[in-house]
């Protein structure tokens, strides 16, 4: 289980860091990603890091903007958002795998999903 929070409503240019703790599980076994839903939209993949050795993947549109970190003690992820635009808002949802593939950022790679948090950008 994955429970995610941090969002919240931010004017355009504004900052948030969203986090997601992994209960019943150890982060540090698997890859964990972030994903985003805005209305009327399908889920894309956000960015992604590799708990093994720390190689990160990031969507295009928020290359720069957005950074992936992790925290082995607290069992936690991190996404830090920097310079965020109305495009950016949406439900924001973290997951983990165990696949090979996680670095796709394919929502269908990942099978641990947490509930999702409100992310809006004005």
């Amino acid at each position: 289980q994955l429970v995610e929070s941090g969002g919240g409503s931010v004017q355009a240019g504004g900052s948030l860091r969203l986090s997601c703790q992994a209960l019943r599980f150890f982060i540090d076994s698997y890859c964990i990603g972030w994903f985003r839903q805005a209305p009327g939209k399908q889920r894309e993949g956000v960015a992604a890091i590799s708990t093994e050795d720390d190689t990160t993947y990031y969507a295009g549109s928020v290359q720069g903007r957005f950074t992936i970190a992790y925290d082995n003690a607290k069992n936690t992820i991190y996404l830090r958002m920097n310079d965020l635009r109305q495009a950016d808002t949406a439900v924001y949802y973290c997951a983990a795998t165990t696949s090979e593939w996680w670095y796709r950022l394919i929502p269908n790679v990942y099978n641990i999903w947490g509930q999702g948090t409100q992310v809006t950008v004005s």
